[in-house]
């Protein structure tokens, strides 16, 4: 990002760092196959918490990494057209835990500037912003 003159930067955190260090999980070529059309990451909070399957989750469950992210991108996208006039919207995705239990989450979609002042999309719960 460019310092501003006006301000003592004490620390800076790009968003690129931020991916290199997993703290944020790029899923821009994922978004795009949805629809989005800008630089999209997911936190890892919800990557390795809930797109990830819990184990004891094999594949007779129907659960995978591409199937879940898919869920979230797609309520993503959904909310974001619903959206008038603001840089995020919330939705809610449930996920299989475990064989017979469920779990709701509540997202946020977030169209913000990214480290050059692009558009860019970071979908988090609320915990993560």
């Amino acid at each position: 990002m460019t310092p501003d003159k006006d301000w003592n930067v004490v620390f800076e955190y790009s968003r690129a760092q931020a991916i290199a260090d997993g703290v944020l999980v790029d899923v821009t070529e994922q978004a795009k196959q949805i629809g989005f059309k800008i630089h999209t990451v997911i936190t890892g909070t919800i990557f390795h918490r809930y797109i990830e399957p819990p184990a004891g989750l094999d594949g007779s469950f129907g659960q995978s990494v591409t199937g879940r992210l898919h869920d979230v991108l797609t309520l993503a996208l959904f909310a974001a057209r619903r959206a008038v006039n603001t840089d995020r919207v919330t939705f809610k995705v449930d996920f299989l835990m475990a064989p017979g239990r469920k779990e709701t989450i509540e997202a946020i979609a977030h169209i913000g500037p990214g480290d050059n002042y692009e558009p860019c999309l970071t979908i988090m719960l609320a915990e993560d912003d």
